[in-house]
């Protein structure tokens, strides 16, 4: 709200403002020029007027003029210009007690912005100007509008940072028009002289897009006043920070030439072109060391990739061989593949064409048989033989055709009877299925029952009664089924030995019969045949030694000593004789 005492002149001006219409309110803020010129800049008058000026609204009158469109407007640029003027007094020195960040952070940059489209319009207009009179008037008002600009971020240092963030700024600087370029390096260079910690606060985007125009100005043109104004703020931005000297030197090398020399400002370009020497000379030894270090590790990595590729080069080739080879295994296996494919398939269609000029023939041959009155008549029944037998063959696509189509279908249907038929199944055995009857509990005897039962138990014992033995009869009974029992398993122990006896007996006397048997002649026999028969147990050879002497005797006896014996085999040994000698008979070299 406005303060009690406000001043007389404003509270009149703002009733003015309030009740005129919207054209005739820029003519009417021109009379804040006059009322801001009556105090002493800086008094405590000249901030309450300030301050009641703000607080009327007419400051957001102002600002809100400067974004129309002033050609349409009464008092044009010039109106325009002046109040960019009186908008930039009225702002500095101005002290916001109450609400400052509505001031500060919204009103004072909006401000900027407003006055950076302004002074875009202005020069565009300048450019475009053809009369020197026009072209004049444009750049004076143009020249105001900066100022403005340049006192209000003098007065709210915290703008400079606004001013050179702004898109409109760049796009001033921009610019090849000769007066406007120079003014807009001023206001720059002004920026710089206020605050010149800013130029390290903004964005690289526009700091380079900032040092590429200077660069630009100071390389292309051949106007002194631009390479002059170019030469100085290079040079305050070198002198601000190393690190920007390195971007110069490092971004812009074009620079280290003395193509102004003699142009008036031989100081400031000298003292450029030693910053940037100094920097090169300096950073060139440690740039050599880098480019040194930078060559070894690039010679290493080089060596070890050659070395590398070299060790796994015939890996390679052979890999390389291998699946060339395969590959054109697998071409020559197609291309015979697609060969025998294409001569089946000529083979094929000759045997059709044969088959149909044998069956042509064969349909001449028989035309010519029939006598030329049946001709019609033949024709006809082949027409009617060949049109039953397209019929067949398409009857039968169509009927395959629907089976596939209707295949789903039937399978469904198959499925639904399977189930019905089971459920069916299921419910009719349960229908037939008897309910089982509740659990009946057994009923138990009533006293005449159980005295009836009781006296058939007695009447049994009565008829049938219990033999009596003493406890001595009752010992000796057990002495002797002990004693039996005994004797019938010595004697089933001695029956299992002669059984197992007899039957070890029989095996061998089988197996023995068997070798015999399988023997082979004298003539045919070899060493591994003689091997089955001979023991390698000493006894046993010793007792065949002495039934082969045996024999040998035998055979020797004088003929009385056989009499008797005429209708014995000559082979045959009597078993007496054998018995006599040893007692034993082997056999196939076992005993």
């Amino acid at each position: 709200l406005p303060m009690a005492a406000a001043d007389p002149q404003v509270l009149a001006l703002a009733a003015q403002v309030t009740e005129s219409g919207e054209q005739d309110i820029p003519l009417l803020l021109l009379k804040l020029k006059g009322v801001l010129s009556s105090p002493s800049l800086g008094s405590e008058e000249s901030k309450k007027i300030k301050q009641d000026i703000y607080d009327y609204g007419l400051t957001q009158y102002c600002l809100l003029v400067l974004r129309q469109d002033h050609s349409r407007l009464r008092g044009g640029w010039a109106t325009a210009a002046q109040l960019a003027e009186i908008l930039s007094h009225c702002c500095v020195g101005l002290e916001m007690k109450e609400d400052p960040e509505e001031f500060y952070e919204k009103f004072l940059p909006s401000a900027i912005d407003n006055l950076l489209v302004l002074g875009k319009r202005l020069q565009a207009r300048f450019i475009r100007a053809i009369k020197d009179k026009e072209k004049q008037d444009f750049l004076h008002w143009f020249q105001t509008v900066t100022n403005a600009i340049c006192w209000l971020f003098d007065g709210h240092i915290q703008l400079a940072a606004c001013v050179l963030q702004n898109d409109c700024f760049l796009q001033l600087l921009i610019t090849d028009d000769v007066e406007t370029a120079i003014i807009m390096m001023s206001v720059l260079h002004n920026i710089l002289r206020i605050n010149s910690s800013v130029f390290l606060q903004v964005d690289k985007a526009t700091l380079h897009s900032i040092l590429d125009e200077l660069v630009y100005k100071l390389s292309s043109t051949t106007n002194p006043a631009v390479g002059s104004a170019a030469t100085k703020l290079l040079l305050v931005v070198a002198k601000l920070s190393k690190q920007l000297v390195q971007l110069l030197t490092a971004r812009y090398k074009g620079l280290l030439n003395k193509q102004w020399t003699g142009k008036g400002f031989d100081r400031e370009l000298n003292q450029l072109l030693d910053m940037l020497y100094l920097e090169k000379s300096s950073g060139k030894g440690e740039m050599q060391k880098q480019h040194q270090a930078a060559c070894i590790i690039q010679a290493t990595w080089r060596g070890f990739q050659t070395r590398r590729r070299l060790k796994k080069l015939p890996q390679a080739v052979t890999t390389l061989q291998r699946s060339f080879r395969a590959k054109r295994e697998q071409e020559l296996q197609h291309l015979a593949k697609q060969k025998e494919d294409e001569a089946l398939k000529l083979q094929m269609q000759l045997q059709r064409q044969r088959a149909m000029r044998l069956f042509h023939e064969r349909q001449l041959a028989l035309l010519e048989r029939v006598h030329a009155s049946q001709v019609n008549k033949y024709m006809e029944e082949m027409e009617d033989k060949s049109a039953l037998t397209i019929q067949r063959f398409w009857r039968g696509y169509r009927a395959r055709k629907i089976f596939h189509q209707q295949k789903q279908s039937l399978k469904e249907y198959k499925a639904a009877v399977i189930i019905q038929r089971t459920a069916c199944k299921f419910l009719e055995k349960r229908r037939r299925r008897r309910p089982l009857s509740p659990w009946k509990e057994p009923k138990g005897l009533t006293d005449e029952q159980r005295l009836a039962l009781q006296q058939k138990v007695d009447d049994y014992i009565k008829l049938h009664p219990a033999s009596q033995m003493s406890e001595e009869m009752s010992k000796e009974l057990h002495m002797r089924a002990q004693e039996k029992l005994a004797q019938f398993l010595l004697r089933s122990r001695l029956d299992q030995r002669a059984v197992q006896r007899r039957e070890t007996l029989l095996a061998q006397v089988n197996t023995d019969v068997e070798l015999l048997m399988n023997a082979p002649g004298l003539a045919e026999t070899t060493e591994k045949d003689i091997g089955v028969f001979v023991s390698r147990s000493v006894p046993v050879a010793t007792k065949a030694r002495q039934s082969h002497n045996t024999m040998l005797k035998y055979t020797r006896w004088p003929w009385w000593k056989k009499l008797g014996d005429e209708f014995m085999e000559d082979d045959v040994i009597p078993d007496e004789a054998l018995n006599t000698e040893l007692e034993t008979l082997f056999i196939g070299g076992r005993k």
